[in-house]
């Protein structure tokens, strides 16, 4: 009688059990959380200058200057040529590709102008500039 059948066959399920469904969720969304922090954790530690302005973007290309100049495309550190190298075959393989730079705060200005520069010469004007959020807020 537990069924609700008098006949003694047993009833059809006729409800979903969800249960399962927010157990893989849940795991899937712990597995996307993990592997964001990996992905941001691989970037090159500078000093990142305050901006007033700043939005999130989707990177294709992180390119990062440090505090003694060297330059880093994706974490690996690069020289002019590869740069301009890898440049060109990131815009075969998606013109529309974005850059995000990174320039540790004690860089000087011109270094920062001529990797601007070298973007815009490899045909790539989709780039921003990466800051450190809290330094937004007011004082």
């Amino acid at each position: 009688m537990a069924n609700g059948q008098d006949n003694g066959e047993p009833a059809l399920i006729s409800g979903i059990n969800v249960t399962p469904l927010v157990d893989v969720v849940l795991v899937l969304l712990v597995i996307l959380m993990v592997t964001a922090g990996y992905i941001v954790s691989q970037a090159i530690p500078v000093d990142l200058p305050a901006g007033a302005t700043g939005q999130s973007i989707p990177s294709a290309l992180a390119i990062s200057i440090d505090a003694q100049g060297r330059r880093y495309l994706d974490g690996a550190v690069t020289t002019e040529p590869e740069l301009r190298e890898q440049l060109r075959r990131a815009r075969r393989t998606s013109p529309d590709v974005r850059a995000i730079i990174a320039a540790d705060g004690s860089v000087p200005h011109r270094d920062v102008i001529r990797l601007v520069d070298l973007l815009r010469q490899e045909g790539l004007f989709q780039f921003a500039f990466n800051i450190r959020p809290e330094d937004l807020k007011e004082k």
